[in-house]
Parts: C-alpha cells; sequence; structure tokens
C-alpha cells in the first residue's frame, strides 16, 4: 500500500491565496508544518467529527476575550500568542482554518491570524460540508491538541481590527464603505436582533451586504468576478471598506470575499452590533432598507 505522502515535498504549504479548496487540503493532510482549526461556534461547536487531525480554534472559548462587554472580542496579543502556542502554532506553520456551518466563523480565524501578523493562513472553501459532501475521511471525535507547544510570536497589525469610534469616522468618509453581513431584515430592523437588549436597524449611512449571498448555493465562495461585482454594487466607487456582523464573526466572511475580490484597504468592527447596537446616544440607529 502507498504510503500517504509518498512526495511530501512536491506539495508547497504556501497557499496561494486566502482560500484553499478541498483537494488542496487532502493532498497535504499530515505534512509536518501543517496546522488544521476547527473554528465552528455555536451548536457546530460540539460536533463529535473533524477533519483528521483538526485542532480547536475555538471562538467560544478561549479565542475570545471574556472580560469584554460585546461576545467575541479579539483578545489581547499575549492572550493571543499563548492561546497559538498551546495549540502547536509555529511561526513557519501554515494554518487552514474551517468550520461546520461551511464559510460562517472559519473566516474570523483567518482574519485574527492576520490582524497578529500571521500571513501562512487560509480558509477552507465550502468547510466541513463540502469536504463531508466530496467523502473525504473525518474522525468521530471533538477537535483536540496534545501535541508540543509552539512558538508562535504574536505582530498586531493596527487597523484590521477597529473600534467604534472609528466606524463613525468611517461613515462619514466619502471614500469609505461601511458593510453590514447581517441579513437584510435584521438591517431594516424588520426581524429582531438574537442578543436580548439590542436595538434594532442598522448604522446611518451603512450599506446592506449579507455575508451569504458571497456564497454559491453549494456553499462555496462565489468566483472574484462575482465577488467583485456584488462588493461594487454595495460600496460604488469606495475601496476602503469596513464591515459589520452580530458579534463580529460573519463580518469577516466579507473581508474575506473582498480580499478574493482585490481590495486591499480592509477593516473589521470587533464590537459589530453586540456593541453599537446597546442603547447609547452616541450611536445612532435608523430603520428601514
Amino acid at each position: 500500500m502507498e504510503a500517504a505522502h509518498p512526495h511530501p515535498h512536491r506539495h508547497s504549504l504556501v497557499p496561494a491565496g486566502p482560500l484553499v479548496d478541498g483537494d488542496w487540503l487532502a493532498e497535504r493532510l499530515g505534512i509536518p508544518g501543517l496546522v488544521v482549526f476547527d473554528a465552528s461556534v455555536g451548536a457546530h461547536r460540539d460536533a463529535d467529527r473533524r477533519i483528521p487531525g483538526a485542532r480547536p480554534f475555538d471562538l467560544d472559548g478561549a479565542l475570545s476575550d471574556h472580560t469584554a462587554a460585546a461576545p467575541h472580542t479579539m483578545p489581547g496579543p499575549v492572550a493571543f500568542a499563548e492561546a497559538m502556542r498551546a495549540l502547536g502554532v509555529d511561526d513557519g506553520s501554515t494554518v487552514v482554518a474551517y468550520d461546520g456551518a461551511g464559510i460562517y466563523s472559519s473566516a474570523r480565524a483567518w482574519w485574527m491570524l492576520r490582524a497578529m501578523g500571521f500571513d501562512r493562513v487560509a480558509v477552507l472553501d465550502g468547510g466541513l460540508p463540502a469536504w463531508l459532501a466530496a467523502g473525504r475521511p473525518v474522525e468521530g471525535r471533538r477537535p483536540g491538541y496534545e501535541g508540543p507547544r509552539g512558538s508562535f510570536t504574536a505582530r498586531p497589525r493596527a487597523g484590521l481590527l477597529v473600534d467604534a469610534a472609528t466606524v463613525s469616522a468611517a461613515l462619514a468618509d466619502p471614500a469609505a464603505a461601511v458593510l453590514d453581513a447581517r441579513t437584510r431584515e435584521r438591517f431594516a430592523g424588520t426581524a429582531p436582533e438574537p442578543r436580548p437588549g439590542l436595538r434594532g436597524g442598522h448604522m446611518p449611512g451603512s450599506v446592506s451586504l449579507p455575508f451569504g449571498e458571497l456564497r454559491r448555493p453549494d456553499g462555496l465562495m462565489r468566483p472574484a468576478a462575482e465577488l467583485r461585482a456584488a462588493f461594487g454594487a454595495a460600496a460604488g466607487e469606495r475601496e476602503r471598506l469596513y464591515f459589520s456582523c452580530g458579534s463580529g464573526v460573519t463580518a469577516c466572511v466579507l473581508a474575506l470575499g473582498a480580499d478574493l475580490a482585490g481590495y486591499e484597504e480592509l477593516a473589521v468592527y470587533d464590537g459589530s452590533w453586540s456593541e453599537w447596537g446597546m442603547p447609547s446616544p452616541d450611536r445612532p440607529v435608523v430603520q428601514g432598507s
């Protein structure tokens, strides 16, 4: 029987971009230096199956700052670096993130690593559903890791994750667009927010672009030309893009789509609607489409 990787050096571990397909990952599973992260949240977090060897990038656990008022807040560099080292990530590792919903929370892992100065990271196109649909193997257990510690170094980049004051300024900037990844119904304020105590509606001047519209019916990301058209329809000629959602997770799907579409000036509002939607005279809210 032939070994799984008879010629491992024929496969570069450097992803060609922020998205890799199942073939790319399947050909490289088990090669030293590759770290596969399951970044599932909510109901998918507790699923008893994983891509073989996947480790937990736990956005509902250690990979969020639970002292912050808003959920899924980015941890500081010291806490983030400790979490990555505990999961065996080195500065020279290649990371592929996926999630059980398809392309949902995996993009958040990709964006967080980018914000900490780590670029050898990609999202698995279609996530676990596409992996399973292709008949690829899974292990019947939850993601885990018990190997050696890594040497990950946090090198924070300013501007990839931004606060409410920065978003307020962006709303007033004619060269910038603030895009909201929530459903059009939540944007309009006609559907309730899933988190209690938040106002319904959207930021004045923001534009609705639900993250689900960037995916094809089969759950894969749309081609670059279609993504460019979607962002062009939402943002017009504006090239500086800011992304918001419910808690800073699916905003990163917009960041992924914009990156694939060729945009370069991108930022995610970390607090997103969990912060902006709280009762506050400083953060105006409007309703309607």
